[in-house]
């Protein structure tokens, strides 16, 4: 009995052992599927999601680094239905977006020496174009093909910077660079006045362009203090006995450059008011001889004051006849044609021939100088001069009514022209 109760509880134990057995094996293998399961889910990338079949991954930009981006998430199509492709490429994404992420944080750090890296170079933290691209942009927008001598001064000014401080990002330039821009400006020799009208050109482009393209920053060529002391002394008006050789001097010479100069000295014309008349501004069969400045595709007007009619007499009366006799669509077809003025090209001529003849201190621009003291040396009343020289009248008045006639507007010039050495 003893041994056979014996025999049965080991057997019996032998069957409770497999079954715990069996149980731990199967425990065990469902808690390895949960973990293999888990650890599944754990390495798949959860930016993943299906739409309509396609999967996109999508993946919320990070708060520190939302100001680089358009948008505060990423969405991507990943153009396809396989979801292990889906997987890999969401990972393959995700791991580059960290990695660009961990640079640009780095970027924003404050390193300590970094200007003495070598390499460092700071251009290339600035995206936007550079100042040659920047004029190039500007012209466009501005699509003003019809007045070449606007493009050919843009582009002008343009060379200047990048000349002085080479051809940079429009936001990699500094207020130091722009007061070293400044100096190499004053120091070719130009005056106050040109000074500030190429700073103005620079920053109109520059400021056009940010804000165009939406580009943050600040425009270096702003506020930028120009020094009084490098203004450079006015041009001094032409002496009246000098002005009557200049005069003779031109019709000895008979020439167009000489037929300009003439024009201009007894009318008070710009220069390129004068370069770009056409031949059918000039009206010499009216019983007051005169000349029309208006606006042409060729040549704009300096402001409205500039549209005028202005009597010819003296020197100016006999240039308007040489150039009469020679015929031709324009008057000075050397300096003017339909695609433009290039009053520039005439100032560099004639004011050469002018410091040989009368001195260094003078430029064709001092005939507009002596005109105005020549009308105020015989009393020509103040509106005459303005409406005779194009200038802006100064008070409400002076926009009222259609001006003086041409009658009164000749009296004042015979005057200066029949008392020739009064003193300036």
């Amino acid at each position: 009995m003893y041994s056979e109760g014996k025999g049965h509880r080991f057997e019996s134990c032998r069957v409770h052992h497999t079954f715990f057995q069996d149980i731990e094996i199967k425990a065990f293998i469902v808690l390895t599927a949960l973990v293999t399961l888990k650890m599944t889910y754990k390495t798949r990338p959860l930016h993943l999601r299906n739409r309509d079949g396609i999967y996109h991954f999508i993946r919320r930009i990070p708060a520190d680094l939302q100001s680089h981006y358009r948008s505060d998430r990423i969405c991507l199509s990943l153009r396809t239905k396989s979801e292990a492709m889906a997987y890999r490429a969401a990972d393959s994404i995700s791991q580059r977006l960290d990695d660009y992420w961990s640079g640009l944080r780095l970027q924003n750090m404050d390193v300590p020496a970094i200007h003495l890296l070598i390499g460092n170079n700071d251009d290339a933290k600035h995206d936007s174009p550079t100042l040659k691209e920047a004029v190039e942009v500007y012209l466009l927008l501005k699509g003003d093909a019809t007045n070449p001598v606007f493009a050919r001064t843009a582009r002008r000014n343009g060379r200047y910077v990048i000349t002085a401080l080479s051809n940079r990002p429009i936001t990699a330039y500094s207020s130091a660079d722009a007061a070293k821009f400044r100096d190499y400006l004053f120091d070719k020799g130009l005056s106050l006045g040109s000074v500030r009208r190429i700073f103005g050109s620079v920053r109109s482009i520059i400021n056009l362009v940010m804000r165009e393209q939406g580009i943050e920053g600040t425009n270096a060529f702003s506020g930028t203090y120009m020094p009084q002391r490098y203004d450079q002394k006015e041009r001094q008006p032409i002496p009246s006995a000098a002005l009557s050789v200049l005069q003779q001097n031109c019709k000895d010479k008979d020439d167009e450059a000489r037929w300009l100069i003439a024009l201009i000295s007894d009318t008070g014309m710009r220069l390129a008011e004068a370069a770009g008349l056409a031949m059918n501004d000039i009206y010499l069969d009216e019983e007051l001889p005169h000349v029309s400045i208006r606006t042409h595709s060729w040549r704009r007007l300096k402001t409205r004051s500039s549209e005028r009619v202005v009597p010819l007499v003296g020197a100016s009366l006999w240039a308007a006849k040489r150039l009469h006799h020679r015929g031709g669509a324009f008057a000075f077809p050397r300096y003017c044609n339909e695609q433009g003025c290039n009053a520039n090209s005439a100032s560099a001529a004639l004011n050469k021939w002018l410091k040989v003849k009368v001195g260094p201190d003078y430029t064709i621009h001092s005939f507009r100088h002596s005109m105005r003291d020549r009308l105020r040396a015989v009393e020509c009343p103040s509106d005459v001069i303005d409406q005779i020289g194009g200038w802006l009248t100064e008070g409400v008045g002076a926009s009222y009514g259609l001006g003086h006639n041409h009658g009164t507007l000749t009296k004042w010039l015979v005057a200066i022209v029949e008392a020739p050495n009064l003193e300036t």
